[in-house]
């Protein structure tokens, strides 16, 4: 079981040049939260979510992983199984920079997932042409990422790891969304100590035992090497 869980946001990934998808003023991209990233706009107009993020899967092969990524790909080289990376983000640059042990709680650009079936594939190509399933063969696939009024993946593991955990650590994300924002109060129930890294304090910041501000590339090797040397 993991001994430091780490969750990460939209801030990790910012650094590298994938854009936070919400704006100012509520957009994504120009597009409303509600057209893009809800089971009902899908349903409402489909070929514009999938155009969405074939324009997103494709923006993938233009960025590169960061410090921030790397850092915590060697932290793994040491700690093994003894560190759990969650995280927030469809992007696939932990993987990139060498972290195995990571779980995509709102899904991953790289998968299709089919409606029919419910299996999800790998995927590197569009959806917008209505390829059919790899699996079963019907036409009905659909990005594998979490959209709002959906179950992020996998809570019964990450509930898990942040009970046993004795270090939860947070890292560029808003403090803001559920569930996970509330993963640093379920680590503290259960013992862990807390530490936030973020460009400025976050909606939750006094639920951590401890927050530094900075960028992710520059705070979180500083952070992955207090720990190598404890």
């Amino acid at each position: 079981m993991p001994q430091i869980v780490v969750l990460t946001g939209a801030g990790i990934s910012a650094e590298s040049g994938v854009p936070t998808f919400r704006d100012a003023d509520g957009l994504w991209e120009g597009h409303r939260v509600e057209d893009v990233a809800t089971p009902e706009g899908f349903e409402r107009d489909r070929a514009t979510v999938q155009r969405f993020y074939d324009e997103r899967r494709a923006a993938l092969a233009t960025v590169e992983p960061n410090p921030a990524h790397r850092a915590l790909a060697e932290l793994e080289e040491t700690l093994g199984t003894g560190l759990l990376v969650v995280t927030q983000n469809i992007d696939d640059l932990h993987e990139r920079a060498g972290s195995r042990n990571v779980v995509h709680m709102h899904g991953e650009l790289l998968k299709a997932l089919c409606r029919a079936c419910g299996v999800a594939s790998p995927w590197q190509g569009t959806l917008i042409d209505e390829p059919a399933c790899p699996g079963c063969g019907v036409e009905d696939l659909r990005p594998d990422v979490v959209w709002f009024g959906e179950v992020p993946y996998e809570m019964d593991r990450i509930a898990d790891a942040l009970a046993e955990a004795s270090m939860f650590v947070s890292i560029g994300t808003s403090g803001a969304v559920y569930p996970a924002a509330g993963f640093v109060q379920h680590a503290r129930r259960h013992g862990a100590r807390t530490l936030e890294l973020n460009l400025e304090p976050s909606e939750g910041s006094h639920f951590f035992h401890e927050s530094r501000q900075g960028r992710a590339g520059d705070l979180v090797p500083v952070w992955a090497r207090e720990v190598l040397w404890a």
